[in-house]
Order: C-alpha cells, then sequence, then structure tokens
C-alpha cells in the first residue's frame, strides 16, 4: 500500500518506519525543514531501541520518504495517518489545532477515496471534527478512522511489530477492509484486531492510560502506608501481584510516573468528563496522589540533613521519565531538581540517554557526568530517579571510595535491603524499612 504518516514525533516516525518495514511505501510530512532534511539524510531525530536499524534499512531501499509538503505527501495515499502533536491546554485539555488544521487542509487534496486514519490520542468525537472539516472541501469519497497508538517508549518496535491487540474504531465496511489488509502482516500470530465505533476507539486509549496510571499510584499510596505500618511493599507487591485479576504489571512502587502520555491522557479524561458534567472522582485522586509522590524523597532528604542542604553534592541517577528512552517530559527527576537546587543543594547528573535534552532545558543550573562513577565522586548523596537497568548492578566496592557519604536515596526501589545492610550504607527507598549504615 501507499501510506501517508502526517507528523514525525515520536508516533509518527515509529509508525512510518514500522510500516514500511513490511513492505509500504510510507511518505512522511512535517513542517519542520530541518527535521525533514536530518530524517532524509538518515539522521534520526528520537532515541528508540531498535528503530534505528529498521529506519535505516527502508529509507536506503526507498520506502520511507520525508516531505515538508503535505500535497506531494498524500498524493495517491490509500490511508492517511494523523499523528500530529495533542497538548494539554491550560484547562487540561486536548489542543487539537494541529489535527483539526491538518483536516483542512485535506479535503481539497484528496484526488480518490482515501482512508484518514486518527493515530494521535484524542478526545472522544474527534473523528467526528474531523469528518466535518474534511468534507467541507472534499470532492470525493473517505472515511475517518480511529486508530490509537498503544507504544510504550524504550520498546515501541515491538508494540508495533508485535501488537497485543489492535483497536480501530469505524462503521465503515470498505474502511474496515482496508485497515484489515494494512495490520494482516502484524497479527499473524492470532492477537486480535478489535473493531468498535470511532468513539469508542478514541476512549478505549484513554482509558487504557488512566487505568495503568491508576495502579500505579495505588501502589505508591499502599507503599507510603506501609512505612507508617512498618510493612514491606515488595512483600505487598508480590503478594498482590500473583492474583490473575490484578496482575504484576504496574504495581512496582517509586517516584511517580511522567511522560508524554500518562500525565496529560489522565488529565484530559478528567476534563472530557468534567464537560459532560460527569465528575470522574478516581482521576482526580490519581492525579494528586503523583503530583505528591514525585518529590516524596525530598521531605525525607531534609530532614535527614536537619534542614539544611546548602552546600551538599547529590549524585542524580537518571533524567528521563523511564528507562530506554531519552524523553524528560514530566519527568519525576526534574522536579526533584527543582526541589534540591531551590534548597541550596548541588546536583551531578548522569543519564544513558538524555542529558543533551536536559541540558537544553536547564542549562549550567546543574552538571552532566559522563558515568554514574564521575556523577558520584565527592557526592554526599545518591538519588535514583530513573530506573536504567546500569544503575541496577553497579560496582559498590568503587562507589565506596567515590563518594564522601555512603547514602542514597532511591526513588526506584534498585536494590535489596540486606545487600545495603552488608554494604554499610544509609539507604532510603520507597514503601520500606530505612537502613542506616
Amino acid at each position: 500500500m501507499k501510506i501517508a504518516v502526517v507528523g514525525t514525533g515520536y508516533v509518527g516516525l515509529v509508525t512510518g518506519t514500522c510500516f514500511a518495514e513490511t513492505g509500504n511505501t510510507v511518505t512522511c510530512v512535517d513542517i519542520d525543514p530541518e527535521k525533514v532534511k536530518s530524517l532524509s539524510s538518515g539522521r534520526i531525530t528520537i532515541y528508540e531501541p531498535g528503530l534505528e536499524q529498521i529506519f535505516e534499512r527502508n529509507l536506503n531501499q526507498g520506502r520511507l520518504l520525508f516531505t515538508t509538503n503535505l500535497q506531494e505527501g498524500i498524493k495517491d495515499a490509500q490511508i492517511i495517518f494523523l499523528a500530529l502533536p495533542t497538548p494539554p491546554g491550560e484547562d487540561g485539555s486536548a489542543d487539537l489545532k494541529y489535527i483539526l488544521g491538518v483536516a483542512n487542509q485535506l479535503g481539497s487534496l484528496l484526488k480518490s477515496y482515501t482512508v484518514v486514519v486518527d493515530k494521535s490520542t484524542v478526545p472522544v468525537g474527534t473523528a467526528d471534527l474531523v469528518r466535518e472539516r474534511i468534507a467541507a472541501h472534499a470532492q470525493v469519497e473517505f472515511d475517518v478512522v480511529s486508530n490509537p497508538e498503544f507504544l510504550r517508549e524504550g520498546v515501541a518496535v515491538e508494540d508495533f511489530m508485535k501488537p497485543e491487540r489492535v483497536v480501530i474504531g469505524t462503521t465503515s465496511a470498505k474502511a474496515r477492509k482496508i485497515m484489515e489488509t494494512l495490520y494482516a502482516p502484524f497479527v499473524r500470530q492470532g492477537n486480535p484486531l478489535v473493531f468498535m465505533d470511532e468513539r469508542s476507539a478514541e476512549l478505549t486509549k484513554y482509558a487504557a492510560n488512566s487505568f495503568l496510571a491508576t495502579k500505579i499510584s495505588f501502589m505508591n499510596e499502599i507503599a507510603n502506608l506501609c512505612e507508617l505500618v512498618g510493612a514491606d511493599v515488595d512483600a505487598v507487591r508480590k503478594g498482590i501481584g500473583t492474583d490473575s485479576r490484578i496482575g504484576k504489571r504496574f504495581l512496582f512502587p517509586g517516584i511517580g510516573y511522567g511522560g508524554s502520555c500518562f500525565p496529560k491522557d489522565v488529565q484530559a479524561l478528567a476534563k472530557s468528563s468534567a464537560d459532560v458534567k460527569y465528575n470522574f472522582k478516581i482521576l482526580k485522586a490519581v492525579m494528586e496522589v503523583n503530583a505528591a509522590q514525585k518529590t516524596i524523597l525530598i521531605p525525607r532528604i531534609k530532614d535527614y540533613y536537619h534542614g539544611n542542604l546548602k552546600g551538599k553534592v547529590f549524585a542524580l541517577w537518571g533524567l528521563s521519565f523511564k528507562p530506554h528512552t531519552d524523553d524528560i517530559r514530566e519527568a519525576p527527576a526534574l522536579y526533584n531538581i527543582e526541589e534540591l537546587l531551590a534548597a541550596g543543594a548541588t546536583i551531578r547528573a548522569h543519564d544513558p540517554e538524555s542529558m543533551e535534552n536536559v541540558k537544553r532545558l536547564l542549562g549550567d543550573r546543574i552538571t552532566f557526568a559522563k558515568t554514574p562513577y564521575e556523577a558520584a565522586t565527592g557526592a554526599d548523596a545518591i538519588f535514583i530517579a530513573t530506573e536504567w537497568p546500569e544503575f541496577r548492578t553497579p560496582d559498590f566496592d568503587k562507589i565506596s571510595t567515590l563518594v564522601k557519604s555512603k547514602v542514597i536515596f532511591d526513588g526506584r526501589n534498585l536494590y535489596e535491603l540486606q545487600q545495603m545492610k552488608e554494604l554499610g550504607y544509609t539507604y532510603f527507598s520507597i514503601g520500606r524499612e530505612t537502613i542506616y549504615g
């Protein structure tokens, strides 16, 4: 098939590249000429494990193309994916100006029957709005389909190539047949194509992310309670995670969720619910819990240092909102950085992928280290904000010779309590006993 993908952000680039990988010819459209120039010359603009290899292969074989010209990009395309940003507005609602702006242009550009697919995460009713905007200028038949993405940053290529399910919202038999053909190579092992109406598909994405965010916030509340009653959250997590009705995933406590999806999707669902006068009380609690959880270690840090952090040096391990990505959107690390700096501390940070992004944001307000060991050199304490694999089994004998004090504030519960006792560290974690070395 010939496919157009409008938008070359995270979702658009992964979508376009993976569709090209199964033999389709994909043209990606973006208004940023520098980004298009970079992508056309083979320089990928995001970090995502496994993406660069298939990106280069399909670019070299002529199946993956890039342009700034919308008319050129959609020429002869049977399917047009809209993978445009939907940033949160001041009131929490998703801003549809980019999607509707393109929809306004598409009507006069379509030359034959086309399926237009909303790939972005959008509020319920967006497909109807896109359909109206296109219809205002269209001279040919078209359908608008909702096809939400469920990509996890860090494993997005695997998620796309081997999806647990593909959700497609359409009431058109013609569009359904085309989407079935498109996705057939991705569901050969029997994972389902789930068809429904457009509004249900739009809500499915928000419901999925909001439910996962709820699991995280619930477990963080349990962790906080564990500390007050003397229970161990790891034991509780294992005890409930073996229940098949609950499941093991998204039960790890920490310093909250971040990223491009959970925060804005929970917020947007709460706002769209309020718009129809429904008080979604659980989502309000989820957001409140997460906001407090991000900096839950700060009071413990201040208490440990008797309220005086001036001159204290913190080695901050991890800046991205999760491992295997350079995405720092709503990253808990950034909130802790602001709190520590405001209290007079100095921060030396290391992250395997996202330091350049943080440099652009914070400039010289913090310093950056090439390795976690360099960050730890002379530090009064180590603060772990992201659970990168290389942080899980560091050389503690080496670290002990580098740090000024053997103190760790672990926002991701990476280490066993007994291990910290044996190593002589003072160790603060989430929902577990504090170890004093």
